[in-house]
């Protein structure tokens, strides 16, 4: 489906004095259209107020639209994109650029935060979004309120904490490929002392077929999620909270699919049934005989704020999160035994943060220190039957192909004709591990002075020390048939290699919000972001990959009047050595890595010119319309000196983004409401991979989403009906991939219609 201009334009004109789904609350007390509490600046301030880009999402907003997980939430977001490879890959995007690598010696680009705790280490990253009380989503960098990783930006998720009194909720849905839901909480306590447990369960068949007799329907779903809090307030000058959650997913094998080779049904179709056979070898190898993720996350956070009186108070935020994950995958796409890979990634993150506070009549300030560290490695095992892997790869014997037109693996019979019938199967495997263990100390401070009411400026600096240290070690044992490594470009080293080095860095901000009246607030921000330097470890080499910085120049308006609520601003973003992550196709690569794995690197300037805008309209008390847009024109400076990168667009940056809809919630009498909140999203183009490339890009996308129903006893009860993607518009979440690199791309198809039901219990 397509919009043409006109119908956008229209939008954007109607979203400028009253712009998108700009989320209530962070306190439950304000109704829709009130006045919109957020703590994003470590304070609680009016949304208007904040003089920085930002949008919030309150549970409840997120029930309305029919939202359940952060890839679903990012299409109502201006500037985010989030694309959900697998629980174990998710790729977060904020003005189009992307934080995704799995590797330990990387740093993030998107610092993703849950319940004040840096999390954003990709592979213990996703967080499922039951029972929160709101996601803070920041634009520009924010390195003195969410640290250096928040080169672009930050992802705040917040659950909802104990309260006194006894209540619970409980929701049941069932819908199409077998889905079932299952999620809740029940919070008991007194003003002292309260207790909270939530937990959502999510079980969904495979939307892709599987046409192999070993190996489950692709893309299957399997997810648990348990937290429990205890909030503990001996005087009100003292609150404590104590948050554990437990993350698990078993969720069935990614549906990488290969174009090139075809499957009993026809030739090679994204959009069609796979055959994804794995390894006969994967038990021993890889791990485990299925395609498919195994991932355990465990998070326990201790907060406790004090106030010390006179305008002042103290924070401390701490975190231990450990994850564990391993996912199988058929990298070829193919019934063919010939990239079957694994990836192990495993950590331990503990951070420390103290922050004192002081709020005034003409000043406000806080300032602190914060300790973060991370143990980190990421296992790569391959395996592989080698005639399979030569023919496969470079046709060995013309006569025989890899798959055949009716998608039989004829290479299987290689090995038997190489060795003229001396073996008919030769097993091969080998693995790489790449490690990090990275420390960082940091302190931060900043001042906002108000000479009037209607004047706010705000400088702050963040001064850091990082210690980065990266390992590697690979084991690749000479193929029997080539007499050398099937992977061209690995090797096997003596043990781990180690490198390390030290870096300092100095990320300041200034804002200045102005109150033009009681409705709207003026605000201009310069912030410098930086993405750490990489210690580039491998098996030949060892080499820095200078540090990523940014200049972030921003200014807007924020309306806030009656019906209306919604902002627009406009921003321009300057970056120098922009690192940049792409697959080796190479053996002969200057980075020294082998085929198929993937590095970052400097890809030189780059820069970011665009707009965001979003905001609501209630013409009455049960009606609401939304709305919002987001427009970027950038990518690498088309300058000789940046080569084969100039030009290029970011991936998965879209050009163009918006969504719009309303939500209806009428009483009818004795109790009863009617509830219906349709949507539509768009995104324009997008590309994959730097370089751009067409055969690995997705043109644009429009989805329809609408949920529905009826609430019972003054809203105790509920049920409600929803569909997502209501047209089944067929896209691609991602293209290229791991298969890529040995010049076999392969493609995975984006989720289609899935419909349901839900009941709801509240007391």
């Amino acid at each position: 489906m397509t919009y043409k201009k006109t119908g956008l334009i229209a939008v954007l004109l109607a979203t400028v004095s009253a712009t998108a789904v700009h989320a209530q609350e962070a306190s439950q007390d304000e109704g829709l259209g009130g006045d919109i509490i957020v703590t994003s600046q470590k304070f609680e301030q009016k949304l208007r107020d904040v003089p920085i880009t930002i949008t919030a999402v309150t549970q409840e907003q997120m029930k309305r639209i029919g939202v359940d997980d952060l890839d679903e939430l990012s299409n109502y977001v201006p500037g985010l994109n989030i694309q959900e490879q697998s629980a174990n890959n998710p790729g977060i995007v904020i003005r189009g650029i992307t934080s995704d690598s799995g590797s330990a010696q990387q740093a993030a680009r998107v610092t993703l935060y849950y319940n004040g705790v840096d999390i954003s280490r990709s592979r213990g990253a996703y967080q499922a979004i039951y029972d929160v009380d709101r996601i803070e989503v920041v634009k520009g960098p924010q390195a003195t309120l969410f640290g250096t990783a928040s080169t672009v930006g930050a992802v705040s998720i917040i659950s909802a904490r104990p309260k006194p009194g006894v209540s619970g909720e409980l929701t049941a849905g069932y819908g199409n490929y077998n889905a079932y839901l299952v999620g809740g909480h029940l919070n008991v306590g007194n003003d002292v002392i309260a207790a909270r447990v939530a937990g959502e369960f999510k079980k969904r068949d495979g939307y892709v077929e599987n046409l192999s007799p070993t190996q489950d329907d692709l893309y299957a779903q399997n997810q648990l999620g348990l937290r429990a809090s205890v909030r503990y307030t001996p005087t009100p000058a003292l609150t404590v909270d104590l948050i554990g959650t437990y993350d698990r997913q078993r969720n069935s094998g990614t549906p990488f699919i290969s174009k090139r080779f075809a499957t009993s049904q026809g030739p090679g179709n994204p959009f069609g049934a796979a055959n994804l056979s794995g390894s006969p070898f994967s038990k021993q190898v890889l791990g485990k005989d299925k395609l498919g993720l195994t991932r355990d996350v465990y998070d326990v956070n201790l907060t406790a704020r004090y106030d010390l009186g006179d305008g002042w108070s103290f924070t401390t935020v701490n975190g231990f999160r450990a994850f564990d994950s391993l996912e199988v995958f058929d990298a070829d796409g193919s019934a063919a035994s010939w990239l079957e890979f694994a990836e192990g990634a495993y950590g331990a993150q503990i951070s420390h943060e103290s922050r004192f506070a002081y709020v005034g009549d003409h000043v406000r300030t806080s300032f602190g220190w914060n300790v973060f560290h991370e143990n980190n490695r990421q296992e790569v095992p391959f395996s592989t039957e080698e005639g399979i892997y030569l023919q496969c790869a470079a046709n060995l014997i013309p006569a025989l192909g890899c798959i055949s037109p009716t998608g039989v693996a004829t290479a299987a019979q290689a090995t038997s004709l190489l060795t003229k019938g001396a073996a008919t199967q030769i097993p091969y495997s080998s693995i790489f591990t790449n490690k990090g263990i990275n420390d960082q100390y940091s302190m931060f401070g900043e001042v906002t002075w108000m000479p009037v009411h209607a004047l706010e400026v705000t400088a702050g600096i963040r001064a850091l020390i990082e210690q980065r240290k990266s390992g590697y070690v690979s084991v690749a044992p000479n193929s029997v048939l080539s007499k050398a490594p099937l992977i061209p470009g690995q090797v096997t080293t003596k043990g781990t290699l180690w490198s390390q080095d030290s870096f300092q860095a100095f990320l300041p901000r200034f804002n200045v919000l102005y109150r033009l009246n009681d409705a709207v607030n003026l605000y201009a921000t310069i912030s410098k972001g930086r993405r750490s330097p990489v210690v580039n470890q491998t098996a030949t080499s060892t080499g820095i990959i200078p540090e990523e910085t940014v200049w972030n120049y921003e200014g807007g308006v924020k309306l806030s009047s009656g019906m209306f609520a919604g902002s627009l601003g406009v921003y321009y973003q300057k970056y120098r050595n922009f690192q940049i992550s792409r697959t080796v196709t190479d053996a002969n690569d200057p980075s020294g890595r082998p085929v198929g794995s993937s590095i970052t690197e400097s890809a030189g300037s780059a820069g970011n010119l665009g707009f965001e805008a979003e905001g609501q309209l209630r013409p009455t008390s049960w009606a609401t319309l939304f709305a919002n847009a987001g427009y970027i024109d950038g990518g690498i400076d088309k300058t000789k000196a940046n080569g084969i990168y100039a030009g290029n667009r970011f991936r998965l940056q879209p050009r163009l983004q918006w969504a719009a809809g309303f939500t209806l919630d009428a009483p009818v009498g004795n109790g009863i409401r009617l509830f219906a909140t349709p949507s539509v999203t768009y995104r324009s183009k997008i590309y994959f991979e730097i370089p751009n490339k067409e055969a690995i890009s997705q043109g644009p996308v429009t989805l329809v989403n609408v949920k529905a129903g009826m609430s019972f006893a003054e809203g105790r009860y509920e049920i409600a009906g929803f569909v997502r993607n209501a047209a089944n518009e067929k896209y691609l979440l991602d293209a290229g991939n791991t298969g890529g690199g040995f010049n076999d791309p392969t493609y995975i198809p984006g989720e289609p219609r899935f419909y349901g039901v839900q009941l709801t219990g509240k007391f």
